[in-house]
């Protein structure tokens, strides 16, 4: 646990109602095959309840890196002794700057000052809703993961399919599915990832890896291993980087969770540690299934994924997350002034 001792979370957030962000965002066109659509830089206005459940349910944690364009709430304590606010500036070379993508904001996670090398990543539509420990991310300093085997099944309206399968492409020139299968065949067939060993049994027999299965959770990270990445893949991750859009045609984050699955690099971990919910496959029904979750502090971590809303839903579905938010964290964190 000597390696485990230092753990930091990593926060991405946006404003996209932010004038001044609007403003410079405008002048440039996203090209063909981007995705700039609105939700991708909606806030939801539960930040606050981030940084509660991370006070609460992870009060363990080193240091968190609150990573922003430039926008910085009005509520937040920005004095407080272990919040590192990062503008992108200050860790994105300067070539990449500016950019509409969360891949270049992610992808150079590791220049971070100050960074630890065992670090959790989160999504701002991550939270931490119940009690954790160390031994839910790291392990004997390695990263907690599942390694689920998955197909990625491509449409024109589904870009990130397409990204998936960059991500992979790249596993596949590095790592070879059976040498790694068979080195460790516990951590790929652990019974605690449940129904989920039905996609890796009939898939394990590909000849290379066909995808792997995205929880849509919290992912825990070495910077270690994206330097690693960096290192193998410099003009594929430029080439990403290079793009003010998400484009079809990039890599993300995802690669380097990957990069510690198919090196066996990490430690295995229950699926059930937490849950994503998709809006877009139930509208106000998985909402209302994550603000009961999120009251009754039913999973450790959770992922509310947006989606295309009319103002109206907007509105109520915001609200039914706030106060299932309010039922569980009403109490304000010393990260709120």
């Amino acid at each position: 646990m000597n390696e485990n001792s230092s753990i930091d979370f990593v926060m991405i957030w946006v404003d996209g109602s932010d004038p001044e962000w609007l403003a410079q965002k405008a002048e440039y066109a996203p090209p063909v095959n981007t995705d700039s659509r609105p939700e991708r830089y909606r806030d939801w206005g539960l930040l606050p309840y981030w940084f509660r459940g991370v006070e609460k349910f992870a009060p363990w944690v080193n240091k968190i890196h609150f990573v922003t364009w430039g926008h910085i709430p009005k509520w937040l304590n920005t004095s407080h002794p272990k919040l590192n606010i990062v503008r992108h500036e200050d860790y994105i070379p300067e070539k990449y700057l500016p950019t509409f993508s969360a891949n270049p904001i992610e992808l150079n996670l590791h220049r971070i000052k100050g960074l630890s090398e065992n670090f959790v990543f989160f999504n701002d539509d991550m939270f931490i809703t119940a009690p954790v420990s160390k031994e839910d991310f790291f392990k004997n300093g390695l990263p907690c993961d599942s390694a689920v085997l998955n197909v990625h099944c491509y449409a024109p309206s589904l870009p990130i399919q397409m990204i998936a399968i960059n991500d992979t492409g790249l596993i596949n020139e590095h790592f070879d599915i059976k040498e790694t299968i068979k080195a460790a065949p516990m951590k790929w067939l652990c019974p605690s990832y449940g129904k989920l060993l039905m996609r890796t049994l009939p898939l394990m027999f590909c000849p290379r890896f066909p995808g792997f299965y995205q929880p849509h959770l919290p992912s825990s990270l070495k910077k270690s291993t994206i330097e690693a990445v960096w290192n193998a893949e410099p003009e594929a991750l430029d080439r990403t980087c290079m793009n003010k859009f998400r484009s079809a045609y990039d890599v993300n984050q995802w690669l380097f969770r990957e990069w510690q699955l198919a090196g066996n690099r990490f430690a295995p971990r229950s699926i059930g540690v937490g849950r994503a919910f998709y809006p877009d496959r139930d509208g106000k029904g998985e909402f209302a299934r994550a603000a009961e979750y999120i009251s009754k502090r039913r999973k450790k971590l959770i992922c509310i994924n947006d989606c295309k809303l009319t103002d109206n839903e907007f509105s109520e579905y915001s609200q039914l997350l706030a106060d299932g938010f309010e039922k569980s964290l009403p109490e304000k964190s010393t990260f709120e002034l």
